[in-house]
C-alpha cells in the first residue's frame, strides 16, 4: 500500500545517467516513484529503470512502473500503473503477483474507477485537474470525483497540472497522493518544490488523517 504524500513521475530526459542525479536527492520527500520516459528507447529505460530500482530500494520508495508490467517484472520493481491501453489488471496481477502495486488511470470517470477497483487495483487515478505542460490536451477531472470516490476504499492520485498553490484543495477533497513531474522538474529549485507538495500532507489535513 502506498504512503499519502507525493507520487514523483520522472521527467523525458534521455540520459539514465543525468535522470538519476535529478531523481535520486529528491527521494527523501516521495512516497513513490513511477518511471515514466517517452525520450527513451526500451534499451535505455532498462538502464535507467535498473538505476533507479537500486536507488529507491535504498531509500525505502517503491517504484512503479508506467505502462509495462513486462519491465516491471523484468527490474523487480513494486508496481505498475495502467493507462486505458495498456493491458488489463488481471493479466498485470498474473504476471507481477499478489504483492505487487497496480494502479489505474481513471481520467474523469467514477464508474471506471469503481470496475477496476473491483478486478483488484490497488489505487486510482484521477486528472487532469487543471491545464498540464505534460498532456495539453489531456481530459479535465472536476474535484468532485475525489470526494465520490472515497467509498471505494483505495489510495487516491490527483494528477495534472498541480502546483504547489492549487494542490491543497485536492488534498482537502480526499487526494492521498499529488502526482507531479514538470511542477518539479521544472522548478527553480526542485528540492524546495518536492518539499512543499510533500509539506501539504502535514499541513492540509487534519492531525487524525494523516497516514504518513
Amino acid at each position: 500500500m502506498l504512503r499519502t504524500g507525493l507520487y514523483l513521475i520522472t521527467p523525458d530526459d534521455p540520459d539514465p545517467s543525468r535522470l538519476l542525479a535529478r531523481v535520486r536527492h529528491l527521494l527523501p520527500f516521495a512516497s513513490c516513484l513511477q518511471l515514466r520516459n517517452k525520450a527513451m528507447s526500451a534499451a535505455t529505460l532498462r538502464e535507467a529503470g535498473a538505476m533507479l530500482r537500486d536507488a529507491c530500494r535504498a531509500a525505502a520508495v517503491p517504484l512503479i512502473v508506467n505502462d509495462d508490467a513486462a519491465l516491471s517484472l523484468e527490474l523487480g520493481a513494486d508496481g505498475v500503473h495502467l493507462g486505458e491501453h495498456d493491458g488489463d489488471i488481471g493479466s498485470a496481477r498474473a504476471l507481477l503477483g499478489a504483492d505487487a502495486i497496480i494502479g489505474v488511470s481513471c481520467y474523469d470517470d467514477i464508474e471506471r474507477a469503481r470496475r477496476l477497483v473491483a478486478e483488484g487495483a490497488d489505487y486510482i487515478a484521477f486528472g487532469a485537474f487543471f491545464p498540464s505542460p505534460t498532456k495539453p490536451h489531456a481530459r479535465r477531472a472536476g474535484i468532485d470525483l475525489l470526494r465520490n470516490s472515497a467509498i471505494l476504499g483505495v489510495p487516491r492520485v490527483a494528477i495534472g497540472g498541480i502546483t504547489p498553490d492549487n494542490a491543497g484543495s485536492l488534498v482537502v477533497a480526499g487526494a492521498d497522493l499529488i502526482a507531479v513531474i514538470s511542477g518539479i522538474f521544472d522548478a527553480p529549485d526542485p528540492v524546495i518544490a518536492a518539499r512543499a507538495y510533500s509539506s501539504l500532507f502535514r499541513n492540509t489535513l487534519p492531525e487524525n488523517t494523516q497516514n504518513a
